[in-house]
């Protein structure tokens, strides 16, 4: 698919030439499914995406910005927070989605990879969780908070360690390239959302 018939993805501070950044972003999630995080260079990206590197720098700091970019938009319309009214359906079918996206999605590799950036980068750690983490989990509470509300969950329900319990082990799966089967996910949920039921 070229860059031209992909959907949107991602913002910039400047949007002059909307091509060049759509390439710029598909070029950066090539490269880190193809290299890893180490292989993925703004020269790298420029050269595949076909643009200069002054253009890649005025848009974006560094690859770590252009990566985040594309995870955002990516997240935003294939890691959906469900809301169908149960919130244990929800839970188990977000968690599905996410096993997916580690898994099988470009965009997935790239929050991996990121996550593992995270580890040396202070500074980095810091944006990765103004940008993506910290909204995202903040979806994430809510999805539990309407099971609390609505008196599906306890209320003593600890929200965030139940959250963590939940995606810990799928997020280390995937990490460590361990097959995340559809019945380990269901189980986590049996697990730690079962016995809290309401």
């Amino acid at each position: 698919m070229s860059a031209e018939t992909r959907p949107a993805k991602g913002r910039a501070p400047h949007r002059r030439d909307e091509n060049a950044r759509l390439a710029v972003l598909h070029a950066a999630d090539d490269l880190l499914v193809e290299r890893g995080f180490g292989g993925v260079t703004i020269e790298g990206i420029a050269a595949r995406a076909g643009v200069a590197k002054q253009t890649i720098y005025r848009w974006w700091p560094s690859k770590v910005d252009v990566l985040l970019d594309t995870l955002v938009d990516d997240a935003s319309r294939q890691l959906v927070v469900p809301d169908t009214g149960s919130a244990i359906d929800d839970t188990r079918r977000y968690l599905r989605v996410l096993a997916r996206f580690l898994t099988r999605e470009p965009a997935g590799k790239v929050l991996l990879a990121l996550l593992g950036e995270a580890q040396h980068d202070a500074e980095m750690a810091g944006v990765f969780h103004h940008r993506y983490l910290d909204p995202q989990r903040e979806r994430e509470r809510e999805m539990l908070k309407r099971g609390i509300a609505a008196g599906q969950l306890p209320a003593a329900l600890d929200v965030d360690a139940a959250l963590d319990a939940l995606s810990g082990p799928i997020v280390y799966r995937a990490l460590t390239g361990a097959p995340i089967p559809r019945s380990f996910v269901d189980g986590l949920v049996a697990d730690i959302l079962g016995r809290h039921r309401a």
